[in-house]
């Protein structure tokens, strides 16, 4: 196993079982770990600890956690976020999506997979298997310009804000650009999971890369190849 110690992760959860059940989990698994029981808490523990993850459920006393989410991507905070809720309606997943979260996971849930979500989400944030960052040259498509390194991402002179999911689909696109990528190898490679041909993550991210990319009238770069992914180019 290797060494996480170095790796803080937020549990926001009311429920004291729950809550007090992950926090031992996870330190089993090495992290170094901080609770909160309500959405003031979280708060408070995410501006003070910086953590690398917060799990954070919806329900939640005094501030729920999808607005504890909007708060924090409000105040430009993209510390990744897994959002867990009892909820499984998928209206209920995309307003998880919408507040910004990077992943969603139902209750009741399974450990592993879990703990999986959570090394994706350390992954996608750039700790690489031995703890180290890892370093990648831009990818330039047109006037689209991603830093990996930096997390930036810039359409001509104007910058625009992503969220670490928005960023790390853009990437993984312009990187295959011309190249049309499945649902499933998108989900796999984004989400290390796949949820299915009825899930709307993918739609609604793709949604949020276009209005991001074209909102000053900019040529598309996101296109969807019906009945089998989406790819990315510049058209003329």
């Amino acid at each position: 196993m290797t060494d996480n110690e170095s790796i803080r992760i937020l549990v926001a959860e009311d429920d004291r079982a729950v809550r007090e059940s992950l926090v031992r989990a996870l330190q089993l698994e090495g992290y170094t770990v901080a609770s909160a029981k309500n959405g003031a808490e979280a708060l408070e523990a995410v501006r003070e600890a910086e953590p690398d993850v917060v799990l954070l459920d919806v329900s939640m006393p005094m501030v729920d956690g999808l607005t504890v989410c909007r708060v924090l991507r409000a105040e430009q905070n993209q510390v990744p976020v897994l959002m867990l809720t009892a909820r499984t309606e998928p209206s209920d997943r995309v307003a998880g999506l919408d507040a910004g979260a990077d992943d969603y996971l139902a209750k009741p849930y399974d450990l592993d997979e879990l703990l999986a979500r959570v090394r994706a989400l350390l992954r996608r944030s750039g700790y690489s298997s031995d703890g180290s960052d890892t370093v990648e040259s831009a990818l330039v498509l047109g006037d689209l310009r991603l830093d990996p390194s930096g997390r930036r991402v810039f359409r001509a002179d104007r910058e625009i804000q992503l969220s670490k999911t928005e960023f790390d689909l853009l990437a993984l696109l312009v990187a295959n650009r011309g190249i049309v990528l499945d649902h499933s190898t998108i989900y796999d490679r984004i989400w290390h999971y796949d949820f299915g041909p009825d899930s709307k993550n993918l739609a609604v991210y793709i949604g949020y890369l276009r209005r991001k990319t074209e909102a000053e009238g900019e040529p598309r770069v996101v296109h969807t190849v019906r009945g089998v992914g989406y790819t990315a180019r510049i058209d003329g």
